[in-house]
């Protein structure tokens, strides 16, 4: 079996979710809070080209923090550089398995990976 890994907040029901069910399939993850264990700069573009998605389609664009900075009109390099700052900006929860990353919303997308 592969080693999975779950980008985590504990706080979040769709993360709990996500955790449950790769238990429930028999994986033992290896969770990573964002939120205590900022992310570096290099893993957030290994997440963007597991996920082959932009920037953009992982910043959680409804925080309070995303609007007050105004960062709709951000760079990719500037919206890298608050994510670091803010790890609450990220989507939530991402899960890797087998070289392939999916942001599990709704949770049940981590089956699609495993």
């Amino acid at each position: 079996m592969s080693t999975v890994t779950i980008y985590h907040n504990p706080r979040c029901s769709k993360s709990r979710k996500a955790l449950e069910i790769l238990e429930e399939k028999g994986h033992t993850p290896v969770i990573i809070d964002y939120l205590e264990q900022s992310l570096t700069k290099q893993e957030i573009q290994s997440l963007l080209s597991q996920l082959s998605l932009a920037i953009t389609e992982i910043i959680r664009q409804s925080e309070d923090y995303y609007k007050a900075e105004r960062l709709n009109t951000a760079s990719a390099e500037e919206l890298i550089t608050h994510l670091i700052k803010e790890p609450k900006l990220l989507q939530r929860p991402i899960v890797i398995s087998n070289h392939k990353a999916v942001i599990a919303r709704p949770p049940e997308r981590v089956l699609e990976i495993l």
